[in-house]
């Protein structure tokens, strides 16, 4: 498994929608939205198999937006490594 950031924007006007979809698909409490403050996106880090899998999360209509990143953790041995490829 591979850790994914989906960041999945929606319109004020099917934001509602997008929250009772991504709930009865079970993904709600992976999920932190912007709504609140006028800012139509739901992010979350999830352990998913493939980009195409985490994409599964997000309901059909909001999928041509979302943007699914690979995310991984550095060690101090792996940021002076990184450091020293640049």
């Amino acid at each position: 498994m591979q850790k994914y950031i989906i960041e999945s924007p929606h319109t004020a006007e099917n934001c509602e929608q997008a929250v009772k979809d991504i709930h009865a698909a079970g993904y709600l409490h992976h999920f932190e939205w912007g709504c609140k403050d006028n800012d139509h996106t739901a992010w979350a880090i999830v352990e998913a198999e493939s980009p195409e899998h985490a994409k599964q999360m997000i309901p059909w209509y909001l999928r041509e937006k979302v943007r699914i990143v690979k995310v991984v953790k550095f060690e101090v041995a792996d940021e002076e490594h990184h450091a020293k490829q640049k």
